[in-house]
């Protein structure tokens, strides 16, 4: 669909986490502004068409079809950004409202940009996308406390990632959480 725009592009109108994509952070010909954003990266989607042809919904959600057969498998594998709680992200803004889940989602995205920020040694931004992305809220929180806890002002960047990342691969490891991509 040409010319697409939504209002909120951080989160998909199929239930992706646009704000906590690799892609969005990305400069040059390869970033996405997410689902409907100012460079929409996708203006072929299948799912914007579908959109427009129940009556430019902008959410799948508030589909009375949802979940439809475009969702059967959606969270078995990955893309670039995991699709792993697509459905569930979907089922939550259903429930809590958009506002609510907006307020949440840029929370996340703030964290994730002070994550890349200064834990970053080059090689973690996909890793600090997906942690984000997967884990609740109040653990992202409570591992950036630990985090603040635990780096000490002479580590070098290389030392805060290595710590970072420890400190998600634990909380993710307690909750049964893989964080990897999942690729077909």
């Amino acid at each position: 669909m040409k010319n697409y725009q939504r209002q909120y592009p951080l989160f998909s109108l199929c239930g992706l986490n646009c704000g906590l994509c690799p892609n969005y952070y990305t400069n040059g010909a390869s970033r996405c502004s997410g689902c409907g954003g100012e460079a929409f990266f996708n203006p072929s989607c299948a799912v914007v068409a579908c959109s427009g042809q129940h009556g430019g919904i902008e959410y799948c959600y508030l589909c009375e079809e949802y979940p439809c057969k475009r969702y059967d498998g959606a969270d078995s594998y990955d893309s670039f950004v995991t699709h792993r709680n697509q459905l569930k992200d979907n089922d939550k803004v259903k429930n809590i409202g958009i506002a609510a889940y907006q307020i949440e989602l840029n929370e996340k995205v703030s964290i994730l940009q002070g994550l890349l920020e200064n834990y970053n040694d080059g090689r973690r931004k996909n890793f600090f996308c997906l942690a984000i992305n997967l884990l609740e809220l109040q653990d992202i929180k409570d591992v950036m406390g630990q985090i603040e806890a635990e780096v000490k002002p002479d580590f070098t960047l290389k030392e805060r990632a290595a710590t970072a990342v420890r400190l998600f691969q634990v909380i993710a490891e307690k909750r049964n959480i893989t964080l990897k991509l999942r690729k077909k």
